[in-house]
Parts: C-alpha cells; structure tokens; sequence
C-alpha cells in the first residue's frame, strides 16, 4: 500500500485544525482544504477573518450564559420577553432552534455543555453557581428544562430538577415530542414548539 504523500506544513495545520470540526475525520478535512485553497482561496480569506472576528468579540453574556457582542444580550434586555420563565438548554444552537419555533417567549440560561462525571464535567463547570444566582433575582417563577433527551442530558435535566425544587421553584421538562437519544440542533422548529406546549412537571 503506498504511503501518501507528504504534505506541506501549512496545508497539514489546516487539516489539523478542520478536524476539530464535529463529525469531520481526516478526509472530510482535507477536502475542505483542498477545496478552499483551490477553488475559493475569497471564501478561504473570509472564513479566517470571520473565526478570529468572532473568537476575539463574543463574550458570554452576564446574565443567560450565550454568546454576546456585549456585556448582557439582546435577549436578556429585550423588554418583550416574559422574564418570569426561564428555559435551560444546553448549548446556543439549542436556544437558536427553540427561538425558531416561535412558541416560547421567556428567557434563557445556557449550560454550555452537559453533566459529564466520567469525563470530569461536574456542576462548577456549567455555571451552576450562577444558575442559582439567576433564579433567585425573585422575577423567574418557572425554569423549564430543554436540555437534550440523551444520557448525559437526562442526567443534567434530574440534577437541575432536584436543585431547583429545592429553592421552591417551579420546574418543568419539555415533553418527549423531542426523539429520545436526539439533539435539539437538528429536530424541526414545529416538533420543538409542541414539546414545548406540551411540557409536563419535573
């Protein structure tokens, strides 16, 4: 079997970097490489300058966790929003597909992540501690959890269930309109509005 051949350094530290990509391997990255450097070296330019923008301008907002140009989000200080519902999800694209469905008008925590113990992720690196400072602020009157309905999310959507309750909160989970074992990244808008005028006590 012959070897491939050697690639320059530049080339072989970008398909190194694409590769960090979920669900991209190694010949899925070198054919975005290749293609970027031989089709569309503007797109290339573009996707540079875009990723170091965005990496060296976007904060966490103070308030909700999710990524923010500012201090505190356009969300969070969007005065048309039902500040006494607060909906925990897992990751910024979850909030983006819950916003698509046009059914829920409250605001957002996002946990960035979920409960991992084998791997080490615990309650102190998913912001927890400022969870409970947020539901405490007297306006939130009922936290409803849209983490997703995998292992981990399962995990993460009991643990906050039992703290939450214990602060003598409302907590509701989204209904299972969401296909066990899925991401809410990539179920359609309409499923997620039912589950989410569906959604039962946790």
């Amino acid at each position: 079997m012959r070897d491939n051949l050697p690639e320059p350094e530049p080339l072989s530290a970008l398909v190194d970097a694409l590769r960090r990509l979920p669900g991209v391997g190694v010949r899925s990255a070198r054919r975005m490489a290749y293609h970027l450097l031989q089709h569309d070296r503007k797109g290339a330019q573009q996707l540079s300058f875009a990723l170091s923008h965005a990496v060296n301008n976007l904060r966490h907002c103070q308030r909700c966790h999710s990524f923010s140009q500012d201090e505190i989000c356009e969300t969070c200080l969007n005065p048309k929003r039902d500040d006494s519902l607060l909906c925990i999800v897992e990751t910024p694209a979850d909030q983006n597909m819950i916003e698509a469905s046009h059914g829920y008008r409250g605001l957002y925590f996002v946990l960035m992540g979920s409960l991992k113990p084998l791997e080490g992720v615990g309650p102190r690196d998913l912001g927890f501690d400022k969870l409970l400072e947020r539901v405490g602020d007297g306006k939130v009157q009922e936290v409803i959890l849209a983490t997703n309905f995998t292992a981990e999310g399962e995990t993460t959507a009991h643990y906050l269930a039992e703290m939450l309750k214990s602060k003598g909160l409302r907590v509701s989970r989204i209904a299972r309109g969401i296909p066990t074992g899925s991401e809410l990244e990539y179920v359609d808008a309409g499923t997620i509005a039912w589950a989410f005028m569906e959604r039962r006590s946790s």
